[in-house]
């Protein structure tokens, strides 16, 4: 066995920091000091120029800039971002124009229906899913079903017809359903449902062939919403699997029809980062010209910090 000896460090050679390059400095990186009374432009503009505070700046940036030049902002969600209490923020980002197009999988449609009916959502599943019952609200599961049976013969998608509903319905806080304010500011909003995901999928009143339908009418419809990316962004939030693919595939369609969709920036915000979206979202689709970026944490805290931040510059940006 060959044997060893503690090294001699004395001939190792050393330089002067002052000749070293660094990542960090304090001119361009470092946090300017908080106060009591600053605005929310002061407070923005002195978080750290760095990592996931940069990267929240640059999806400012691509959305202020996407909008300027009438390009769409699409936001994709997942029901979580619904039980997150979020609709208020979203619709707000709506009602300035600074959303463009909605798609959301079945989950956060469903919460977002029964927000909508009775102002809360999320039952506990623990709780009442080994006596049954899990799932299985009168209301959510018939309602919903039927809105999507009766807007069958009318050429709608998914979307269209539960929003459309609450409306028709006047759900008791249809003010808080991004459903219906999608409908109401006559902007598109799609649903992607994958079968058996859903509980309104296990009720009687359940129909496998129009909710198919339904659902593929939407995935139509957001393929022309991303066949017009060009210079656009896209938000994906809280969605760690169906909204990531249906985007690829949407954008796999445009590109196949002849659509040359090129130079758009994306975003994912999760609580943490996961594969498809960071391949889906972030960066197979933005190799042509776009940035994608990721913003890792609490979509409770990130999405009104990302809203208010637009907002703050909206109106002198336009």
């Amino acid at each position: 066995m060959k044997k060893y000896s503690s090294i001699d460090v004395t001939a190792c050679r050393t330089y002067s920091i002052k000749s070293r390059d660094n990542k960090v400095n304090i001119r361009d990186h470092f946090a300017g000091k908080p106060a009591a009374d600053m605005s929310f432009d002061d407070f923005f503009a002195s978080l750290p120029n760095l990592l996931g505070a940069e990267s929240l700046r640059n999806v400012v940036n691509s959305v202020i800039a996407a909008r300027k030049s009438d390009r769409p902002v699409v936001l994709a969600i997942g029901g979580h971002v619904i039980k997150c209490g979020l609709q208020p923020v979203l619709k707000t980002l709506i009602d300035e124009g600074v959303i463009s197009a909605v798609a959301m999988n079945g989950s956060a449609a469903i919460h977002d229906y029964e927000v909508s009916l009775i102002g809360a959502t999320s039952e506990d599943v623990g709780a009442v899913l080994h006596a049954g019952d899990f799932g299985f609200s009168e209301e959510t599961g018939a309602g919903i079903n039927r809105a999507l049976k009766e807007a069958l013969p009318g050429g709608i998608g998914f979307g269209q017809a539960v929003g459309r509903s609450i409306v028709a319905n006047n759900h008791e806080f249809k003010n808080y359903s991004l459903l219906a304010t999608c409908v109401e500011r006559q902007i598109p909003v799609t649903v992607h449902v994958a079968i058996g995901t859903d509980i309104i999928h296990q009720h009687p009143d359940f129909d496998g062939a129009v909710t198919g339908e339904m659902s593929a009418r939407d995935f139509r419809l957001l393929t022309s919403v991303v066949a017009d990316l060009s210079g656009g962004v896209w938000l994906n939030v809280g969605s760690a699997v169906i909204m990531p693919e249906v985007f690829l595939k949407a954008l796999s369609v445009a590109q196949n029809l002849g659509f040359h969709v090129a130079g758009f920036d994306t975003a994912n915000f999760d609580m943490t980062q996961h594969y498809r979206p960071l391949q889906n979202v972030v960066k197979r689709p933005t190799a042509d010209g776009g940035h994608g970026y990721t913003i890792t944490g609490h979509h409770e805290i990130n999405i009104p910090l990302l809203a208010a931040a637009i907002l703050a510059r909206w109106n002198t940006s336009l």
